[in-house]
């Protein structure tokens, strides 16, 4: 699986964007997909997730609120919407994908096998 993330760019606090990732491949419904970000100077971190199925979904408490994940299989891609940015979320976003069973929806960075490029979000005060 290749996974290509698009969809950075800079925004002011209080704005909105979306970012997208596409993957390649046949089986991309029997995937959960992740988003993770790093801050510069920063750890990798998790962000959210998405299962198999699109009721489950996971947030990290700094975004839970503002940031909805969702995806369309007959597409192959994984939406990351942002609302109410903050200078705080300023990284590089990183999608990430895993083969899963229908009941497990992995948030931690080691369980993620297969990862994009990476699209940069820099959010100004």
């Amino acid at each position: 699986v290749q996974l290509q993330a698009f969809g950075g760019g800079s925004v002011q606090a209080g704005g909105s964007l979306k970012l997208s990732c596409a993957a390649s491949g046949r089986t991309f419904s029997r995937y959960s997909l992740g988003w993770f970000r790093q801050a510069p100077g920063k750890e990798r971190e998790f962000v959210t997730a998405i299962g198999r199925s699109s009721s489950s979904t996971y947030y990290a408490e700094s975004v839970k609120g503002r940031f909805t994940i969702s995806r369309d299989n007959d597409k192959k891609t994984v939406y990351l919407q942002m609302n109410s940015l903050k200078p705080e979320d300023t990284a590089v976003y990183y999608c990430a994908a895993v083969e899963t069973i229908m009941t497990h929806t992995p948030i931690t960075e080691e369980d993620y096998r297969y990862w994009g490029q990476g699209t940069e979000v820099t959010v100004s005060s």
